[in-house]
């Protein structure tokens, strides 16, 4: 054990790379065009694909419909299983209550605008035109 943090320490990793092991992203072109994007951003400044990771560091990387805090706590350039993968990174609190209260707000959303059951038919999307363009 001791020998892996040891290696952890003089392991240096980039970005993509990071972020492709820690399973951010399914590819490492992926994970590369979200950084180009300025969609990823390290220590709250927006960085290359190529920027090494630092244990500590904190990146704020998007998933799905929310944006994830987390704390670098090890280094790996190779992708895993997912249990070993979240032992790379820590959420911040705060970043999980930020995401628990917007999965909130989208549900109480979908709630107020329910979705029909069927598509309308040729008649009743005619009157929907008719009433939209009134």
């Amino acid at each position: 054990m001791t020998d892996q943090k040891e290696n952890n320490s003089m392991l240096s990793v980039r970005l993509d790379k990071w972020l492709w092991a820690a399973r951010f992203f399914k590819t490492r072109s992926l994970a590369r065009n979200a950084i180009q994007a300025g969609k990823v951003s390290m220590n709250g400044q927006r960085c290359k694909p190529g920027k090494l990771v630092e244990v500590g560091a904190t990146l704020r990387v998007p998933q799905g419909y929310d944006v994830k805090e987390v704390i670098v706590k090890a280094l790996s350039d190779q992708r895993q299983g997912a249990p070993i993968a979240q032992q790379l990174y820590e959420e911040t609190a705060q970043s999980l209550a930020q995401r628990e209260s917007n999965q909130t707000a989208r549900k109480l959303s979908a709630f107020h605008s329910p979705r029909p059951e069927h598509k309308p038919d040729k008649k009743q999307r005619r009157e929907l035109l008719r009433i939209k363009h009134q």
